[in-house]
């Protein structure tokens, strides 16, 4: 009889065809590899192997330019060049330019990553499409290009931990805290090289949650974080156009062996803020009121999706910002600033004083448009707040749900959205 095996060991055996336990190293054919404007240094590695060569599979690469849109420079402006250079070169179609999106909102949006799927791609939070049920994590610039030769890239089966969610969360309390308290109590490196799997009450969480969730696997040093395929998957991929017939969904078996097990009340979960400047230094809301804020940051893709516009939207309607705090606006992808626009979250978010940005990642990582000033606190949806993440070493960055950074956008400091 097989033994029992989690969802990591299931999917490395079906791509490599090889029986596996955790420790052991093989080589896979990853189903997707993605790249966005790193795309020019990764390519630079191989220049001369690619022309001599070619890509081993065109089908393979997914890039998606989002990192700094619109070009803030010469030098970007001439990356990007190259980029579309290379994808006219040797046809690549799945190629996603500026404005599109956020390549991991882009990545599932458009079915470009199902259930069943191995992905990989040259940014940390891949891992995002554990929310679809998928085996996706972060690699760096050197197996990215080795990937373009060969289509193949090896991997160690991470040990597994298993995180079981019951209830649901309460009014105003979001899948962002939910993760920030699972951050707190597992640590930033607790899952380092393992794979997180969420059990139980999931029924209770929409894909948009998940999708939060997943994303910020990596902050607390995990492999991929995944989700079973249920009838929230099932009903989120029939609406972009993924039927059932084009994907096989895995999952782990009941008595599979992990390394631990945690469980969480959803019910109990409050809204949470990661202080500067690690994703675990984690304080309930209720400690922070009252503390200045000078931007507010909405979206990225952590919590840029619809309903997180509309959760912020329903909180500052017919409302304005406090006039000592920016709100900045960020769009997980041009599908969901359309959606959200007309549903009316934006111009409500923009009339509250909100500035809109193109879809795409730029204030989070400090790249242009948000970065802040010395002695500035920002207050962000996004999933990292190291010293300097947001062109600055010495301002602060605070992490939150959109309920809670509506709420603190409107008046000015950190506020508790249940007593909006």
């Amino acid at each position: 009889m097989k033994p029992p095996e989690t969802f990591a060991q299931k999917i490395l055996r079906r791509k490599s065809g090889n029986s596996v336990v955790p420790g052991q190293i093989v080589t896979c054919h990853p189903d997707r590899l993605l790249m966005h404007d790193n795309t020019a240094p990764i390519i630079a590695k191989v220049g001369k192997e690619l022309k001599q060569f070619g890509l081993a599979d065109p089908n393979l690469v997914v890039i998606v330019l989002d990192h700094v849109i619109p070009a803030a420079s010469e030098k970007v402006a001439a990356s990007h060049k190259k980029i579309r250079e290379f994808v006219r070169k040797y046809g690549i179609h799945n190629f996603y330019d500026i404005g599109t999106g956020i390549c991991h909102q882009v990545m599932v949006e458009k079915g470009l990553v199902v259930p069943g799927m191995l992905a990989v791609g040259s940014d940390s939070h891949t891992c995002s499409y554990g929310a679809v049920n998928a085996f996706a994590t972060g690699i760096d610039r050197t197996e990215a290009a080795a990937l373009l030769l060969t289509g193949k890239t090896w991997f160690r089966v991470p040990e597994s931990i298993k995180i079981s969610l019951t209830g649901q969360l309460n009014e105003m309390v979001t899948a962002k805290d939910l993760i920030l308290t699972i951050i707190n109590r597992i640590g930033a490196s607790g899952a380092t090289y393992c794979s997180v799997e969420f059990w139980g009450d999931i029924v209770n969480l929409t894909m948009d949650d998940r999708l939060t969730i997943a994303n910020m696997g990596v902050e607390m040093g995990a492999k991929n974080a995944a989700f079973p395929v249920d009838n929230v998957t099932e009903n989120y991929l029939e609406s972009i156009g993924v039927l059932p017939d084009l994907y096989e969904p895995v999952w782990a078996d009941q008595d599979a062996d992990y390394k631990q097990a945690f469980t969480f009340d959803m019910a109990e979960i409050v809204p949470a803020i990661a202080a500067p400047h690690k994703v675990d230094n984690y304080r309930p809301v209720t400690d922070l009121i009252g503390l200045r804020i000078d931007q507010c940051l909405l979206g990225t893709c952590t919590n840029g999706r619809l309903t997180d516009f509309e959760i912020a939207g329903r909180i500052l309607k017919n409302r304005k910002i406090h006039p000592s705090t920016r709100l900045l606006l960020l769009p997980a992808s041009r599908n969901v600033l359309n959606q959200a626009m007309k549903k009316g979250f934006i111009q409500t978010l923009v009339q509250a004083g909100g500035v809109l940005l193109p879809p795409g990642c730029g204030p989070c990582l400090g790249a242009h448009q948000g970065a802040l000033a010395p002695h500035e606190r920002c207050l962000s949806t996004a999933n990292r707040n190291f010293k300097g993440r947001m062109g600055c070493k010495d301002a602060e960055i605070y992490l939150a749900s959109p309920a809670t950074v509506a709420a603190s956008a409107l008046f000015g400091k950190i506020t508790d959205p249940r007593k909006i």
